[in-house]
């Protein structure tokens, strides 16, 4: 089966999901109230010193853009990358995606900042706001690396990539970003535990409405495939401890399910089914892209016709 596009031709401005956008507007509105009021930022953004008792900041914190330049790429590429995810996920995953990914983010940058502080005795890591929808974007990217891994894209017009690997683009351009632009360092954490995040949730944690399986067994998505081949062998022994983390030491085998625990099936039990819910994603995908395709043609076409008959 071919691997289809991510760019929809010349329907890449259409198709945007009602949940999206609403998601979307929640960005816009949330910067355009920080920015009239001022004062809103120390309530809704993470201000760890203030974390307790401002405890929903955790949840606040990641719908907080607090620059026009940050709510400007979080709107877009909320909407262009939603309208890949969202239909394969469906919306009830796609919302429990960001909700999960943005607090566990905030609840580790809120952890960093403290460890941090102890460690500096820079009161710098304990009152500066901290928002942003970064880790969930950096967290898209990797639903983008498990559903079309192969999809080959171009990079800045310059060479051409893998989807596969976009999240490890993304950090070690980033990470170097932030030894020459002294504003880059507030977003790293975020980029960092977004990724990391969302890889255990869609590793582990993330239920198949197809099945009872939980996570993604496959080798493909193994946190090793992060890194490049002569690193591997070196990052699987270290992978292997959130295997014993999330499934425990005991595991009995059953032939009909593979691998469980507690009559839960585990990660690694099912990676046939892994395989095929890729190709079901990547189906979906290139069915939508082709319906935009055809929408486009027709209204080319019935353009043509207009002038046609205006001449």
């Amino acid at each position: 089966m071919s691997t289809p596009a991510l760019s929809g031709g010349g329907g890449l401005f259409t198709g945007f999901t009602k949940l999206c956008k609403g998601l979307a507007v929640v960005l816009v509105v949330a910067h355009i109230v920080v920015q009239l009021f001022p004062p809103a930022v120390t309530y809704l953004a993470l201000i760890p010193a203030r974390t307790i008792p401002f405890a929903w900041n955790l949840l606040t914190a990641g719908y907080v853009e607090q620059t026009i330049y940050g709510v400007v790429i979080s709107t877009f590429a909320l909407l262009f990358i939603g309208k890949i995810l969202e239909p394969i996920w469906g919306s009830k995953e796609f919302v429990k995606f960001i909700f999960i990914v943005n607090f566990l983010t905030y609840v580790c940058v809120f952890i960093t900042a403290i460890a941090f502080y102890y460690a500096t005795r820079l009161e710098i890591y304990l009152y500066m706001p901290i928002s942003g929808f970064h880790g969930v974007l950096s967290g898209f990217l990797v639903g983008i690396k498990q559903i079309v891994p192969d999809q080959e894209l171009s990079l800045f017009g310059i060479a051409k990539v893998k989807a596969k690997w976009l999240p490890s683009i993304m950090i070690l351009l980033s990470v170097t970003a932030s030894f020459f632009l002294a504003d880059s360092v507030a977003y790293l954490p975020m980029l960092i535990f977004g990724t990391y995040m969302s890889w255990i949730y869609l590793r582990y944690l993330q239920r198949r409405q197809e099945t009872n399986f939980r996570g993604d067994p496959s080798d493909e998505f193994a946190f090793a495939s992060f890194f490049p081949d002569f690193l591997r062998p070196v990052i699987s022994p270290i992978s292997s401890i959130f295997h014993r983390m999330f499934c425990g030491r005991s595991e009995a085998f059953n032939e009909d399910q593979g691998y469980g625990l507690g009559g839960i099936p585990l990660p690694g039990s099912d990676s046939i089914e892994a395989s095929r819910r890729r190709e079901r994603g990547a189906r979906a995908l290139e069915e939508r892209l082709a319906t935009e395709r055809l929408a486009t043609v027709k209204s080319a076409d019935g353009s043509h016709i207009d002038a046609s008959e205006e001449v």
